[in-house]
């Protein structure tokens, strides 16, 4: 779903910048998960053979998706599962609302979902008179504060622990002036409770869905997931066609990478294989289409699709970590929101959010080609006619500059010129962003050209 945002990502990276304590921790604790992912992952000498097979497991699984999604539904119905097939966001909406409403469910609790953000459903439920409670604890923390995610693992993470102490004060009565993590986390444990006791019905999302075995896989560190699935008679789960996996063993290596990569630790705390409902409910599987077809005709799109939403690539950026999550307009941020979304972001400028450092490459536990993917977005882009201003001006001018060896060194030769002889104030303009927050350098004596003709060429 396109937005329709009006702000680029610069300027929302430049609000969320003004802040410079809250960038410095905001970067220092994705940063702890980076270095917590490098130590897990370190711990396992086959750790390069699991991101192989899993990023093979992955293409396979992909390369023949409608054998996979057939089989799937088959035993699923074997099982007693009821399952559903929606094009779009706003079908899945639809199924959702039909299933609840003839149940006559007022309450929905839901644990955490990428998907049910992607088609806002949150929105379209409550629209129609079903209250929806998040039972993660990051996500109802943002619930409560009304914002979406700013992180798709930790999505509380720009905000502090007193933040928190001063939203729980106001909306579940803790005590005023608390910020103990520990007395917060009780509290929201017993707000949570109450809610799953007088639900009439829960949702999940799904990390993968297992083909031969007609069942899905449910990853969290808290257990709201399996207390929504087990204390309601009715269960929905949504999940894209990428979730699914052949069989057990393709589901256990990802089971190895995915909380490793993600927060360091060897697997989540529950790692939930549901296969049925429970006697006397009903278990309902939405499967979710939604651009994903679309994708997989590009041969290198389609490899964004092996994605298992660790979080990794986001940890790890350093445009992320330090502009935030809301300064991209997509629900996903970082790296993989980048690679999935560039082209529903009516800015043109998501796509520029990346230094193509390839960190996010080098950490993803399937081998998603990051860097090469949004490279690729920014083609499609420049292919569209849809560059950022700036880039559809300047840049054939630096292009035509650079292509000629003279023209390029006597504008060098102006450029030294100036910053040896001109005010500084009159050329800060002219370096754009990059010389808001920067002192302009000093002025070389001569160019390198000239430098090596005298020192090296003989």
């Amino acid at each position: 779903m396109a937005t329709t945002t009006t702000a680029n990502h610069a300027e929302k990276a430049e609000i969320f910048c003004r802040d410079e304590s809250r960038v410095d921790w905001h970067s220092k604790a994705l940063w702890l998960l980076r270095q917590k992912r490098d130590r897990a992952a370190s711990s396992l000498p086959e750790w390069e053979q699991l991101r192989e097979l899993g990023s093979q497991y992955k293409l396979h699984t992909l390369s023949h998706l409608g054998q996979y999604l057939e089989q799937f539904e088959a035993n699923c119905l074997k099982q007693g599962i009821q399952v559903h097939w929606a094009k779009d966001g706003a079908e899945h909406n639809r199924i959702v609302h039909e299933i609840l409403a003839k149940h006559q469910v007022k309450k929905l609790v839901k644990s955490k979902s990428m998907l049910t953000e992607e088609c806002h459903l949150n929105p379209y439920l409550e629209q129609h008179g079903i209250e929806v409670i998040d039972t993660d604890l990051g996500e109802r923390i943002i619930q409560l504060n009304k914002q979406p995610p700013s992180h798709i693992v930790v999505p509380a993470i720009h905000l502090k622990k007193e933040e928190v102490g001063e939203l729980f004060h106001e909306k579940i009565g803790t005590e005023k002036g608390a910020s103990d993590p520990t007395y917060l986390t009780r509290a929201a444990r017993q707000h949570l409770r109450e809610q799953f006791l007088s639900a009439d019905a829960a949702m999940t999302g799904v990390n993968m869905a297992i083909a031969d075995q007609g069942a899905i896989v449910v990853c969290t560190n808290e257990g709201n997931a399996d207390m929504g699935g087990n204390l309601p008679g009715l269960t929905l789960h949504s999940m894209g066609i990428d979730k699914m996996v052949p069989n057990m063993e393709a589901a256990s290596v990802l089971l190895r990478t995915l909380a490793r990569n993600a927060i360091g630790q060897p697997i989540t705390t529950y790692s939930s294989f549901y296969h049925g409902p429970k006697p006397g409910g009903e278990m309902h599987i939405i499967i979710v289409d939604n651009g994903r077809t679309k994708a997989l005709q590009d041969e290198l799109l389609a490899e964004s699709l092996k994605c298992i939403r660790c979080g990794g690539c986001i940890n790890t950026c350093p445009v992320y970590r330090r502009s935030g999550g809301y300064s991209y307009n997509y629900f996903i941020p970082g790296p993989i929101g980048i690679a999935v979304g560039a082209q529903q972001d009516d800015t043109n400028t998501t796509a520029w959010a990346c230094t193509l450092c390839g960190s996010c490459t080098y950490v993803c536990p399937t081998k998603v080609p990051l860097d090469k993917i949004i490279a690729y977005q920014r083609r499609l882009k420049a292919e569209q006619g849809k560059l950022p201003y700036g880039k559809e001006r300047y840049m054939p001018i630096v292009g035509k500059v650079m292509g000629s060896a003279t023209v390029f060194n006597c504008a060098m030769s102006v450029a030294r010129f100036s910053l040896r002889h001109l005010p500084h104030a009159m050329l800060k303009p002219f370096s754009g962003a990059w010389g808001k927050y920067r002192e302009l350098p000093k002025a070389p004596k001569t160019s390198f050209d000239t430098w090596y003709k005298q020192n090296r060429s003989k």
